[in-house]
């Protein structure tokens, strides 16, 4: 894949991943076909500062957990009502991180297939 088109897709889309992986992605980028350029941009990734939000808002009934497609963990947070206000708390440190990971993940397995 052309240069031009890595480092546009890193401006726009560095905010959904953590900085240590921005030089791993765009390595992989390079090595990519182009026709999978246009898959990886079809994919919708996370905004890590909106599931801060999320969290914030509605993370004792696991909509956080939900968004990001843990969907045993939001069933687990519900019925424990966000582990008694423990585990929404520790959420609000780890969701971004957290999302920021599966956001990798996505466009890892959008490169495989």
């Amino acid at each position: 894949m052309e240069n031009q088109r890595v480092d546009m897709f890193l401006m726009s889309h560095s905010r959904y991943f953590e900085s240590y992986q921005l030089m791993e992605i765009r390595n992989l980028l390079m090595q990519a076909e182009d026709e999978k350029m246009t898959q990886i941009h079809l994919q919708s990734y996370k905004d890590p500062t909106t599931m801060l939000i999320v969290s914030l808002i509605a993370g004792t009934l696991g909509v956080d957990r939900f968004l990001i497609g843990q969907t045993g963990l939001g069933i687990l947070k519900l019925v424990t009502i966000g582990g008694l206000g423990i585990w929404t708390v520790i959420d609000w440190f780890l969701i971004m991180g957290i999302t920021k990971r599966r956001n990798f993940k996505r466009l890892i397995d959008g490169l495989r297939y």
